[in-house]
């Protein structure tokens, strides 16, 4: 009953709701003028002749070298008889416009059938490491810091034996001990030896065509839970947290996120045919699997669906996160809207989703003109290349979708006005989202099957923005997990630091909130996974803030946590201070045309701060509230566990241009 009514309140938001103003929506694929050009290998291009053919792979945005600017990797895969060697592309971003693959350079050599990626810093040094899954055994790329990766699959104690068709990953921290932990799905309990071939067996055909076999007849997979050993190893924890409780699934996208607002991250795996799984956290190391009971297991008639991918976001901003999730062709996508945080309602219907049924892979939440309202991309094309030409009512390409948030609730499919990019068919894949030319706003990178790579740029009309780029301390250096609530224009809004998510991929770090026309944000309120409550005041908009905890109790190399500048500029640690209380530092100009460059961090009675340094366009601020913020034990934290935001668009990371001109010297206050 509650849910009904939930459901009818939401229909009749949507009534009230005014009208969302018409605005131009322009995207352009500008891969080939940017130099995405390398082409995707995955299999046979006319006839799949196994599932493994088929599912293709995912793409990530981050920037791997710490230059301030996004870069992108693609996973590649292979053909069953494969000549050629088809290694992962990893795009350096040149910033003139331009990407350079320098995968081999950087170490990413491994080739086969790749699928997925997710992103996360999980040794805590301040470079975002790579989990890429494969059919085989899953790759640990560690992040070296010096713009190439190592294989760290053995050494952190993963798997390097034996066949798993490792699917969908997602970096997250379940246990909120500072360290990123790794949950990964598996497709199928794969063995082409033992898999019939098209029209061979059950499950074998499609629409009276003999296509591939399968996921269904074939041996369903489990998913896999590793836990964080703290010291850069891993450690197989599925059986003891719950995870094998639900038997097998046909598991695909991965999404962590806090679903019911408790503070501790949930996992939710779309599942291919199989009921989607929800696993609730419950805060002592294990989860509860209650999909089938929260409503997200089966679509709003209580039916099986093929789930593939997943996008996770408040798209209504009442303050909790729901769920869109793509399937198979002939279906529409899901929209699971977040009742109460224990329960979700499928309105994909009344939200108007229902009108495409394309084969939906990528997804994302994204709010393409910053008015405030999250819109939705879906990337689509079927898995059989059999059906072109065959007059089913199907294509093998088929368009990406792109559905305006027109608030209340409501979508409207604005695809066939949203620029050429949209007017493209492709065998699409992976999406990922996040802004690659410095403008503040997402671009939108697409994997397309045995094709060259689109990056969709947009140059529509737009409102204000703001962007959070947020970094841990206390909590895990990524800050996923890391919780934004922002007040701008009347409205409140939030998101959440994800790893994972969407098909097989992982998109930038960074929270993008539109504005519309609201020129600042009222206020800032950031929850760590620690549980420590950050504040920050009126905020400008159109601009990009860095915010911090101070630098971790893992900086070995840097004991002292307020001294250092230096070190966090070296790893983006960009809010620091006398964390820990024990010492008091003046940091002070050397020449006196720099006075201005004063800053001073002290004890919890000094509520404020400030660096500041012309020549290198950078403006930092530190401290709080005498009274902190709390732990996740509820208790208070010293002022001195000082907070900071480095404020600005164009505000990055170059701490070298003030390291000459600073010195530090002990406070005289102290003893």
């Amino acid at each position: 009953m509650l849910r009904r009514f939930l459901a009818v309140s939401v229909t009749l938001l949507a009534l009230a709701a005014a009208q969302a103003p018409a605005v131009k929506i322009l995207f352009r694929d500008i891969a080939d003028s940017a130099g995405l050009t390398g082409k995707n290998v995955f299999g046979a291009l006319e006839r799949k002749d196994y599932i493994l053919e088929t599912t293709g792979n995912g793409a990530a945005i981050f920037d791997y070298d710490g230059d301030g600017r996004n870069d992108i990797f693609i996973a590649n895969g292979t053909r069953l008889k494969a000549q050629d060697k088809t290694p992962p592309q990893l795009y350096h971003n040149e910033g003139n416009g331009h990407f350079r693959d320098v995968a081999a350079e950087a170490g990413l050599n491994v080739t086969g059938w790749g699928q997925a990626v997710c992103v996360g810093d999980y040794d805590n040094d301040g470079h975002p490491d790579m989990l890429v899954t494969y059919y085989g055994h899953n790759i640990l790329y560690r992040n070296r810091g010096d713009g190439t990766f190592e294989d760290a699959t053995a050494k952190a104690k993963l798997p390097t034996e034996g066949v798993r068709y490792g699917s969908g990953c997602s970096f997250v921290d379940y246990d909120r001990d500072g360290y990123l932990d790794l949950v990964v799905a598996n497709y199928v309990d794969l063995d082409l030896e033992k898999t019939p071939t098209p029209g061979k067996g059950d499950f074998c055909e499609w629409k009276s065509i003999p296509v591939m076999c399968g996921p269904r007849g074939l041996p369903k997979a489990h998913n896999v839970l590793y836990h964080n050993n703290r010291d850069g190893t891993f450690t197989d924890v599925t059986e003891a947290a719950g995870l094998l409780k639900p038997g097998g699934r046909y598991g695909l996208g991965v999404v962590a996120a806090d679903f019911d607002n408790d503070g501790w991250p949930d996992i939710y795996i779309a599942c291919d045919m199989t009921p989607n799984l929800y696993f609730h956290n419950l805060h002592n190391g294990t989860f509860e699997e209650r999909g089938a009971e929260a409503g997200v297991a089966f679509n709003f008639d209580g039916a099986l669906q093929a789930g593939m991918g997943v996008a996770v976001a408040d798209y209504d901003n009442d303050g909790r996160l729901d769920i869109a999730k793509t399937n198979f062709s002939g279906d529409i996508t899901s929209l699971f809207h977040n009742d109460d945080g224990k329960f979700f309602t499928d309105l994909s219907r009344e939200s108007g989703l229902k009108a495409r049924q394309f084969l939906g892979w990528g997804v994302a939440f994204v709010d393409v003109d910053d008015d405030g309202w999250r819109d939705l991309i879906v990337a689509d094309g079927h898995v059989y290349p059999e059906v072109e030409g065959k007059q089913l009512g199907d294509t093998y390409l088929q368009p990406t979708v792109l559905y305006r948030n027109l608030g209340g609730g409501k979508f409207k499919d604005v695809t066939s006005e949203a620029g050429p990019a949209f007017q493209v068919p492709r065998a699409a894949r992976g999406l990922a989202v996040g802004d690659l030319d410095g403008d503040g706003r997402p671009e939108i990178v697409i994997v397309n099957m045995n094709a060259v790579p689109s990056l969709l740029k947009n140059d529509g009309q737009h409102g204000h923005f703001l962007n959070l780029i947020l970094t841990g301390s206390k909590s895990n250096r990524s800050a996923i997990g890391a919780r934004a609530t922002i007040t701008a224009g009347g409205r409140k809004m939030i998101d959440e630091v994800m790893s994972g998510g969407s098909y097989y991929s992982s998109n930038s770090l960074t929270l993008h909130f539109g504005l519309g026309t609201a020129p600042a944000v009222d206020g800032i309120e950031i929850r760590w996974p620690s549980g420590i409550i950050q504040k920050i005041g009126k905020t400008a908009a159109d601009q990009t803030q860095r915010c911090s905890l101070g630098i971790g109790p893992d900086r070995a190399r840097h004991p002292d946590p307020g001294g250092d500048i230096h070190a966090a500029a070296d790893h983006g640690l960009l809010g620091f201070g006398a964390a820990r209380g024990e010492q008091d530092f003046k940091f002070e100009a050397v020449s006196p045309e720099n006075a201005g460059a004063l800053a001073e961090f002290g004890h919890a009675g000094v509520p404020q701060a400030a660096l500041r340094h012309r020549d290198a366009n950078l403006f930092l601020a530190a401290g709080g509230s005498p009274e902190g913020g709390a732990d996740e034990g509820g208790k208070r934290e010293s002022g001195a566990e000082a907070h900071g935001c480095l404020l600005g668009a164009r505000a990055s990371e170059d701490f070298s241009k003030t390291r000459p001109l600073l010195r530090k010297r002990r406070h005289p206050r102290l003893p």
